[in-house]
């Protein structure tokens, strides 16, 4: 989390602050913009005022603070300085939306007896900010040890009270020389490797204690509510608040059926709610709990065993060898382990941790990884060398952990931004207006048909409870239920059905595995080894081919593979050798850089670049003899620079990357479909362009530029430059590389495709930052990108209102997936969890899968949410035709309704699957817009066109006798005028189910929901045969007998008018209103970014199309352009010539903005 804290230094409010978070210790919470915070603290007079409130409203304000508890405290509360705040109000703000979340949290104290809390001297962003909680006092009052916060009364005992508050599990700790709130993380933060070292020996019981006090118990705790807690909770959501409203309205108008089934229904889905979510916290709970008794060090070489909820940051912890679950992150400092953290990052392969090495660089638990044990993973075995015990210093407990933040992020998770769902509040919002107009129309009537006062109050209530349909939700939960249902059956997981409808809006969707990869030990030699390589047995050979057995191999020394340095190194010794030898394998570059020139030979950079042009893997192995002794003492001497001096090159290993057969035929029907697709790797960038045009990303015609940048050194401005790739074939080459050869085609200049490093991407994000929205319109392949980089990707296209998707194997993308609209992980690990889907097949024929899902799921929403706002309607238009006459419709009537067609139309009506293709047509997303609402009109006026009309033909009938007006429902039932209503009207329901479930693009047809169809059938032929044999139903549904069969038929007519209408108007708005709106306005521009500059580029392409074999460079500098030819693009770039930027053709010159401080991300 990073925030905007320029507001706060200088003249800053008392009452305000700002809560910001370093992204490296959050990397799951990338959505989160800034925080703000604001103290409060009691008042007797306001807290006198809320009471009185309270009680003259009966209680009701408590359901509302309930609901908006921010509310409350500003009611109850005085703002004041965060130094002396009780309660804090956390203002959350979405990257992707302007709006503030609101929290409301409680500060605790504890005494500590004596103690401080030393900070390091440099607790500072790149951008100057400091990582706190910024209070009134600047940043400038920061000390290198800040005390704790001394009580006034307990100031002559010199007791400390610890000032803390805890926000999704996380602890944040008042230091009151800075006047902040500061997460008990940052405490830390700065420590150097040489700083763990120290820690060797342990904490003492006093420090432990106070530490403990600070950090809190080390425990992932997950909530679990009892079932009457659930219940409080669940009866007093909003919508079971309009229910139980409802409910105790219909009970006093006597209607007494339809309230006990809508209780019954309500307790039933309640008591399966409180099942849900009480299992599912459990479960969650039993995943997480982790309770150990753990073997400390204690100062002067006592041990002790503690429970493993005692841990706090400092600690020295004792591993055994046997391994076990580790309780908490921790440095290694001596000793190795075999780690399995499948459970936290999703990899299946185990790890080898080795210790941190010595030295004044900073600590951080992503760097050192590999000497980094996290939470929850199993140690599968520790191995001590140098020292009798494998020894870990923890560094982080609790919430802080990698593991508490992924925890922390299912309990919390990210809230949905999605139009439909706010146009949805506004249109039940719009019906609710109605509702008032139509009470104050049914007072009126009922007034003048001299009703008592308490049956209009009735009434007109009542008249809300037509309008606004309570069912109204779990309507639109069924939608996604479905397509829920049928992603599991097909091996895909949703945890968060809600997302499936963002599916069906992706513009967008990077990969990050489209590829198919190709193709314990004893000690035999009398000394103390790592390990034993032992090659296995070979079989016999043919007569006469006698070769000599491999020998085994000890190994002595491991410096692991770095993602910074690219490459691992191991020192081994063979069976009776005299010295050791040294392997190096990693970045071919890297590792010829490390080579005696001698060694490496004048084509090594023609072959490596035909190699990875073809699409190979490649990897550089070198070595050298060590003039030491073959002992593992000797060898744990060894520094990594003196391992990497003086190498010789002994090859290049070579590994075949297979696509998977699925996913050409993705990736072009995602093509087909207008969806961009974008490779996101953390592979070698050469590679990755091979990948991304074998597999169609980049098609054989299309532009590919490739952009590299340079940051600021010796000073000269950074600077990009473009080497344009001239064709598939020129990147690529031939299959075979010893048979290279050029050739060049003509690109298609309408296409233009990016291809560009994760160092370039970083260089782009700090000194080029006008430019990038232009490099991610384009961007195709994001090689070498990091973990951390694919995330802040997400966010940065999500700021160009694309809606995003994320297919990775939840390994290393962790926080890529849950950023992403769309997030499906390959991987059914335990870390994949933060993805909203996770599938079971590891290939990405998900993604169009999930696509179709959610364009299904969306458009059934759709027209449920138009079924279910017509229905509301035409109920609506039944009632108030029948409270003009001084009736209603009957109890069993309403039950009939509301429940045996409505309902049972609804929740079939979504079963319809998803359209078997993907097309180009996206459903629309929002609810208020002239298609949407046009047919709602013209609908409405066309149900009330034909309840009149059925209701004057029956008025107009010789046989007609008018009903008793004196006495009002439903004691005047039945009477003719609520036996057409009703009969017409129960037919338009089925209509305009059948009008609004239409198939194509985005479903299947009608016909294929057989259930759906059946009840259709068969609702029509009892709703037929109760008009003209009504039979056992008329007395229950209290109709009255018509004997005029004429009429009947009639009636019959007039509901096969109303079938025709309603198809018509659905198709004529499908066909012509499109057209008539593109006539009567012309096309407006599109309101989101990345249409805006794709336009743009369109007009002025960018970068521009430069002469053939020629590339250019633009630098950090206003009016620098420069060109040189395409022959150099692999090398060196050694001559330019530099000349303003005037001429049009290339789309305007770029000029960089001012070299401002960075002010982080927002």
């Amino acid at each position: 989390m990073s925030a905007d804290s320029s507001p706060l230094v200088g003249s800053t409010p008392a009452s305000y602050g700002t809560l910001t978070i370093e992204a490296s210790l959050d990397p799951l919470n990338s959505s989160v913009s800034s925080v703000r915070l604001s103290g409060y603290c009691g008042n007797p007079w306001r807290v006198i005022g809320y009471h009185v409130v309270v009680w003259m409203m009966a209680g009701i304000p408590l359901l509302l603070f309930r609901w908006k508890p921010a509310w409350g405290v500003w009611l109850r509360l005085q703002p004041c300085n965060l130094a002396r705040a009780e309660t804090l109000v956390i203002e959350i703000r979405d990257k992707e939306d302007s709006s503030w979340q609101l929290y409301t949290v409680q500060v605790q104290t504890e005494a500590i007896s004596e103690g401080s809390l030393e900070l390091p001297p440099q607790t500072q962003a790149e951008d100057g900010r400091s990582q706190v909680a910024v209070g009134a006092v600047p940043e400038g009052a920061w000390k290198d040890t800040a005390q704790l916060h001394r009580n006034k009364e307990a100031v002559s005992g010199q007791q400390q009270v610890l000032r803390y508050y805890l926000f999704q599990g996380r602890r944040y700790v008042w230091i009151e020389t800075q006047q902040a709130f500061c997460h008990v993380s940052l405490l830390d933060h700065g420590r150097t490797c040489d700083d763990i070292h120290h820690s060797r020996s342990g904490l003492s019981l006093q420090d432990q204690t106070v530490r403990k006090t600070i950090y809190g118990p080390n425990v992932i705790s997950v909530p679990v509510k009892s079932y009457f807690q659930l219940l409080v909770d669940e009866a007093l959501n909003p919508y079971y608040g309009f229910q139980a409203f409802s409910i105790g309205l219909w009970l006093a108008d006597h209607y007494y059926w339809y309230a006990l089934c809508i209780f019954l229904i309500s307790s039933v889905s309640i008591c399966l709610s409180l099942y849900k979510t009480r299992k599912q916290s459990q479960i969650l709970r039993d995943m997480v709990k982790l309770s150990v008794q753990v073997c400390v060090c204690r100062p002067g070489g006592e041990k002790e065993w503690v429970d493993s909820s005692e841990l706090v940051p400092g600690d020295c912890l004792l591993l055994p060898q046997e391994g076990g679950l580790m309780p908490c992150d921790a440095a290694l400092v001596a000793g190795e382990c075999m780690v399995n953290e499948s459970s936290l990052t999703g990899e299946s392969i185990p790890v080898l941790k080795t210790a941190l090495p010595e030295g004044p660089v900073p600590y951080c638990p992503e760097t050192h990884r590999r000497h980094t044990l996290f939470y929850g993973t199993l140690i599968l075995q520790a191995r001590a060398f140098v020292g009798p015990h494998v020894l870990v210093v923890v560094t982080r407990t609790g919430f802080c952990t990698a593991k508490g933040g992924l925890v922390s992020s299912i309990l919390h998770p990210r809230p949905i931004k999605f139009k439909f769902y706010k146009h949805s509040m506004k249109f039940v919002a719009a019906l609710s207006v109605l509702a008032l107009l139509g009470t104050i129309y049914s007072i009126f009537i009922l007034y003048r048909n001299r009703v008592s006062v308490n049956e209009i109050v009735i009434r007109a209530l009542d008249l809300v409870t037509v309008v606004v349909p309570p069912a109204l939700p779990a309507a639109m939960t069924v939608c996604t239920l479905y397509s829920q249902s049928r992603l599991r059956r097909r091996g895909v997981f949703c945890i968060h059905p809600l997302r499936i409808n963002l599916g069906g809006k992706l513009r967008l969707v990077c990969f990050d595995k489209v590829l198919e990869e190709g193709p314990a030990a004893d000690s035999a030699f009398g000394t103390q080894v790592l390990a034993v390589m032992r090659p296995p047995v070979q079989e016999p050979q043919l007569q006469g081919m006698q070769e000599e057995p491999p020998q085994p191999i000890s190994i002595l020394g491991r410096f692991p593979f770095s993602s910074a340095l690219q490459r691992m190194n191991v020192v081994v010794a063979w069976l009776g050798a005299a010295q050791p030898e040294a392997y190096v394998k990693g970045s071919p570059e890297l590792v010829a850089g490390l080579c005696n020139p001698e060694t490496v030979p004048t084509n090594f950079a023609q072959m490596l670049q035909n190699y990875t042009a073809a699409g190979y893997r490649v990897v550089a192995l070198a070595g050298k003899p060590l003039p030491i002794a073959p002992s593992l003492e000797a060898a744990q001497q060894l520094t990594r620079d003196t391992v990497e001096q003086e190498l010789s090159l002994l090859g290049l290993l070579v590994m075949r990357n297979l696509l998977k057969p699925q996913t050409i035929p993705v990736i072009q029907a995602l093509k087909r479909t207008r969806i961009r697709t974008v490779m996101v790797t953390g592979d070698n960038l050469q590679t990755a362009v091979t990948v991304a045009q074998s597999c169609g990303m980049v098609g054989t015609q299309e532009r590919l530029v490739i952009l590299h940048a340079t940051p600021p050194e010796r000073g000269q401005p950074a600077s990009l430059e473009f080497l344009p790739v001239e064709s598939s074939a020129a990147v690529n080459g031939p299959k075979d590389p010893d048979q290279a050869s050029s050739c060049i085609m003509e690109p298609d200049p309408r296409f233009s495709h990016l291809a560009l490093s994760g160092f370039t991407f970083a260089v782009l994000m700090k000194h080029f930052p006008r430019l990038l929205p232009k490099v991610l319109v384009q961007g195709t392949i994001f090689a070498r990108m990091a973990p951390e980089q694919k995330t802040e990707l997400v966010c940065e296209l999500q700021k160009l209102q694309y809606c995003v998707g994320m297919c990775g194997d939840g390994a290393n993308d962790c926080g890529a997936l849950k950023a992403a609209d769309v997030g499906i992980s390959l991987s059914q690990a335990e870390a994949s969890v933060v993805s909203p889907f996770t599938s079971s097949v590891a290939n990405i024929e998900c993604v169009p899968m999930v696509i179709r899902e959610g364009r299904c799921s969306l458009d059934t929403s759709f027209s449920v949410f138009k079924y279910m706002a017509l229905y509301s309607l035409t109920q609506f238009l039944s009632v108030l035709i029948l409270y003009t006459i001084n009736t209603n419709l009957g109890d069993m009537q309403f039950l009939a309704i509301d429940l045996v067609i409505t309902t049972t139309v609804a929740v079939l009506m979504s079963r319809t699957g998803p359209a078997l293709a993907l097309g180009r047509a996206r459903p629309p997303g929002a609810l208020l817009s002239v298609p949407v609402l046009s047919s709602l009109l013209l609908q409405v006026a066309l149900v009330a066109g034909v309840q009149l009309g059925g209701y004057f033909l029956t008025v107009a009938q010789p046989w007609f006798v008018p009903l008793n007006r004196t006495i009002p429902a439903p004691d005047n039932l039945p009477n003719y005028e609520n036996t057409a209503v009703f009969s017409v009207s129960s037919f338009q329901y089925l209509i305009l189910a059948v009008a609004v479930s239409k198939g194509a693009p985005f479903r299947q047809p009608l016909y294929t929901n057989v259930p759906f169809l059946v009840t259709l059938v068969l609702l029509g032929s009892i709703l037929a045969g109760l008009l003209l044999v009504p039979g056992l139903l008329q007395g229950p549904l209290m109709l009255r007998s018509i004997a005029d069969t004429c009429f009947k038929l009639l009636l019959l007519g007039l509901v096969a008018f109303n079938f025709v209408g309603a198809f018509m108007l659905e198709s004529v708005l499908d066909q012509c209103l499109p057209a008539c709106l593109r006539w009567l306005r012309p096309k407006r521009a599109s309101k989101k970014r990345f249409k805006q500059l794709e336009q743009e580029l369109a007009e002025h392409p960018w970068p521009p199309p430069a002469g053939s074999g020629r590339q250019c460079t633009l630098s950090d500098t206003p009016g620098r352009w420069t060109s040189l030819p395409l022959s150099h693009q692999l090398g060196p770039i050694s001559e330019t010539q530099h000349h303003p930027c005037h001429s049009p053709e290339v789309g305007g010159c770029y000029t960089p903005a001012p070299r401002l401080p960075h002010l982080g991300k927002y």
